[in-house]
């Protein structure tokens, strides 16, 4: 593998504002109305290639096109489960870095799975990308260009979004705060998704989310708890020690209050770590004593990655956890898991190629 390129990600449109983007477009030697027609091919056409902006000038396209709409995301894999209704896709990007999206189809919706981060710097032990460490963080284009490439590729439109791939959302706020407005902003200025369809995960930045309720964009918080007592949640999350378990249920009890929007407990059952009986019952005490209506438990059969000593619970276990839930008034669904023959857990495919790339790697597919 070549050495990884340093610099900045190319700016693309998705990382302008509308103004800006006209000033790109002058800049580029073309009237601003053309910043539009750019935008409407991107974020309704889900396409980059020049030769299909028949309503630019021939001879002005490709220099236009490059200027505002640069390369971000290179294939390397793409690999299939669920028969042909999941798919997850290796990105490299312009320095090298790899990271991973997994689209999955539902009858009633399209779920993209993205990364905001190339590697983490959370280091939760049982978490693939955790134990990579933090690369880098991605532009907000990097981020929203991750939708728009899953949409052009399955002529499927992204209905539905979760910032639950590789990296911390909200240790890159900055970029992950524009992504968002891109995605929900009306066509042709963003994508159009409802932000009741967007779902930013978080390991527990208290300061961000409570910056986030603020923002006036009222995306679900998931909050990734995996244990209600601090003394195991210190080991399994980090983060844990510097922000503790009940300051961060009280952040995302204020989430609820200012946005409107129930927030979801992310909880990976992990055997005989976290998955006891008391500790849903504890777990249901914290959240029933903030109140009711507030929150959602999304217990998640842990996908385990290869040579780890976590796997997931005993399904009598898992069950038993989920009826404690249940019996004490707190919504529970336990999360659909797809992927598993495919490398599921985000992390899995960039951690392979990481450690041994792949001869064939870039050519199993290419940027836009």
């Amino acid at each position: 593998m070549a050495p990884p390129r340093r610099g900045k990600p190319p700016q693309h449109l998705a990382d302008l504002t509308g103004e800006e983007r006209a000033a790109a477009v002058v800049a580029a030697g073309l009237p601003r109305y053309r910043a539009q027609q750019l935008s409407r091919h991107y974020f309704a056409r889900f396409t980059s290639d020049a030769a299909a902006m028949t309503d630019l000038p021939a001879a002005e396209r490709d220099a236009v096109v490059a200027a505002v709409l640069p390369s971000l995301l290179t294939q390397v894999r793409r690999l299939e489960a669920d028969h042909g209704a999941t798919v997850k896709t290796l990105w490299r990007l312009f320095d090298g870095s790899l990271v991973e999206s997994v689209l999955m189809h539902y009858s009633d919706r399209t779920t993209l799975c993205l990364s905001s981060q190339a590697g983490c710097g959370m280091a939760c032990p049982f978490c693939a990308t955790g134990q990579q460490g933090l690369t880098r963080n991605l532009s907000a284009a990097e981020i929203v260009d991750q939708v728009v490439r899953a949409s052009a590729a399955t002529g499927r439109r992204v209905s539905n979004v979760v910032f639950m791939g590789m990296g911390e959302p909200l240790a890159n706020y900055g970029s992950v705060v524009t992504a968002l407005r891109r995605m929900t902003d009306p066509a042709p200025e963003g994508l159009g998704i409802s932000a009741r369809h967007v779902t930013v995960s978080t390991v527990g930045l208290v300061p961000a989310v409570e910056r986030l309720a603020a923002e006036g964009l009222p995306v679900t918080l998931a909050v990734s708890l995996h244990t209600p007592d601090d003394d195991l949640r210190d080991e399994l999350v980090p983060i844990n020690t510097r922000h503790k378990v009940g300051e961060l249920l009280d952040a995302a009890r204020h989430y609820f209050e200012v946005t409107g929007r129930r927030v979801s407990i992310e909880y990976a059952l992990i055997r005989d770590v976290n998955d006891h009986a008391w500790r849903a019952d504890l777990l249901a005490k914290e959240l029933n004593r903030r109140g009711r209506g507030w929150v959602h438990v999304n217990p998640i059969p842990l996908n385990p990655t290869p040579g780890s000593r976590w796997t997931a619970s005993d399904p009598r276990v898992e069950h038993e956890f989920v009826r404690r839930l249940r019996a004490a008034g707190i919504p529970t669904t336990v999360r659909d898991t797809r992927g598993r023959d495919i490398d599921g857990a985000c992390g899995q495919l960039a951690a392979q190629d990481l450690v041994q790339p792949r001869e064939d790697a870039g050519a199993e597919g290419g940027g836009a």
